[in-house]
């Protein structure tokens, strides 16, 4: 692997629980959804897949100028930044810590979708220009970071979600990354990248968490990949409000 391209990963995440009824089938048993309140990670939440869902969620993180990103709050206070339509982002945290503890607000009726650990690969964001790695050549990039992530763990009020590794890794297809000016990059380390950058490619294991109840509710979650001396962990306290009538 090119050392120009390992980057510190911008990782992120959360998760939950949704009670979603197995279709009966005649003479067999249908397989036990270990987490109810979690949209199953084989389906097509509202219309798309988790891997392209994955690739939604980097083009609305990257897209946000520095001092309105998520990536970069540490409290809370900017996580409504650039949210539309029925999923709701959660984000990781870019400093030097890896830990962040945040107080957020979400309307009610709001999906959550979010990423434990991940990783992007493209060809011009923090590398040499003159690099041309192929679609296929950027996935295996991106794999090589996931496949060191250990230690996953997530609970949403004190539940745990199972199977982490074993069920929600999920790839994106390729996508087209638009960076605003003072993007998040050069925080992260990285000097003069590209306005607009394709194909980028997504790997990591991600959670779309069916809409909370009105009230409060805590997310924790936990990853690391030790090769890096990498550690992610969040805490974020959830306010779910109901939307005005």
């Amino acid at each position: 692997m090119n050392k120009k391209h390992w980057r510190k990963p911008i990782a992120i995440a959360i998760v939950a629980l949704w009670l979603i009824a197995p279709a009966a089938m005649p003479y067999v048993k249908a397989e036990r959804n270990p987490n109810p309140m979690v949209l199953p990670p084989n389906s097509r939440p509202f219309g798309m897949t988790y891997g392209e869902w994955s690739a939604k969620w980097w083009q609305w993180a990257l897209s946000i100028p520095a001092p309105e990103n998520p990536l970069l709050d540490e409290t809370g206070a900017l996580c409504g930044s650039g949210q539309s339509g029925k999923v709701f982002f959660l984000a990781g945290v870019i400093n030097v810590s890896g830990t962040a503890t945040r107080n957020c607000v979400v309307p009610a009726g709001k999906a959550l979708f979010f990423p434990i650990l991940n990783f992007e690969a493209d060809n011009y964001v923090c590398v040499d220009p003159d690099t041309n790695l192929t679609i296929d050549e950027l996935r295996d990039l991106a794999k090589s970071f996931m496949d060191m992530a250990t230690d996953l763990e997530c609970e949403v009020d004190g539940v745990p979600v199972e199977d982490l590794m074993g069920r929600y890794r999920a790839v994106s297809p390729p996508f087209e990354i638009t960076l605003p000016e003072n993007n998040v990059f050069p925080v992260a380390g990285c000097t003069d990248p590209f306005p607009l950058t394709f194909p980028a490619v997504s790997d990591g294991y991600w959670v779309m968490l069916a809409p909370l109840s009105v009230g409060h509710h805590t997310i924790h979650f936990h990853g690391s990949l030790p090769s890096f001396n990498f550690t992610l962990d969040i805490t974020y306290n959830l306010t779910v409000v109901a939307r005005k009538p």
